[in-house]
This record gives structure tokens, sequence and C-alpha cells, in this order.
């Protein structure tokens, strides 16, 4: 694990782990607001090839709305990032940027953005662990 991401590994090929991962956000109450196909972005753009991964940007709007009215300039680390990438084809990796770490960039910004933290990094983490039993 990464200071700035919760991240699992799971033994499922990557289409199968992207629809499990948009499951267990809405589960866990995200909606996915963006998507961003990185590998066929970077094909596009570079012409490189990368390994197939997606930015899925999941939002809570309950949890948005408080965090904004906490901090308003807090918008530009929404929506939580959340990426799966193939490690190869049967194994995939999928990491959530932590709300911990938000804190840690938001400073003293308090209890109320904190409480938002929590709340953000509980439902994600339980989604991850959804998945990894799964």
């Amino acid at each position: 694990m990464t200071k700035y991401t919760l991240q699992i590994t799971v033994n499922h090929p990557y289409e199968e782990a992207v629809e499990a991962v948009r499951g267990e956000l809405a589960a866990a109450g995200f909606g996915i607001l963006t998507e961003i196909d990185l590998k066929a972005t970077l094909k596009a753009k570079l012409d490189v090839d990368v390994a197939p991964q997606v930015i899925l940007g999941a939002c809570r709007p309950q949890l948005a709305h408080q965090a904004l009215q906490a901090e308003p300039s807090i918008a530009a680390l929404l929506p939580c990032n959340v990426v799966v990438r193939a490690l190869d084809d049967t194994t995939t990796v999928v990491e959530a940027f932590d709300p911990d770490a938000m804190m840690s960039i938001a400073g003293q910004a308090g209890d109320t953005l904190r409480t938002v933290a929590t709340d953000a990094r509980q439902r994600l983490t339980a989604a991850l662990a959804a998945l990894e039993n799964n």
C-alpha cells in the first residue's frame, strides 16, 4: 500500500474486475461521474501501449456536499479516483485515492472534513474488501 492509495490485487481478469468495482462502489453509495480509459488515451495521444487501466471518478454526493461546505477548495480533490489496472490476463490491481491523504493536503480544515474523509475511507475500504473476498 502506498502513502496515498488504498490498494488490493484480485485474481480476476481486467474486464471482470472493472464490473465488480463498479458494483461494489455502488453498494458503498458511490456513483461514477467520470471514466478515463488510460490505455486508449495514451495510445491515441502518444502512440504508446500500456496495460489496460481505467480511472473511475467515484462520488457520494452527500459526502461531497459536506466537504464543500467545510472547505470549498476541496473541490480540486474531488471525485474519489479509483484505478483498475490489469497486471496480466488473470490479475488486476484496484487502487483508490486514500481520503486520509486528502486530509494531509487539506491541513487544518476542521472536524467536518475529517468526518467526511473518515466516512469515505470506510466506504472505499469496505468496497475493496468485498472485491478481495469475491
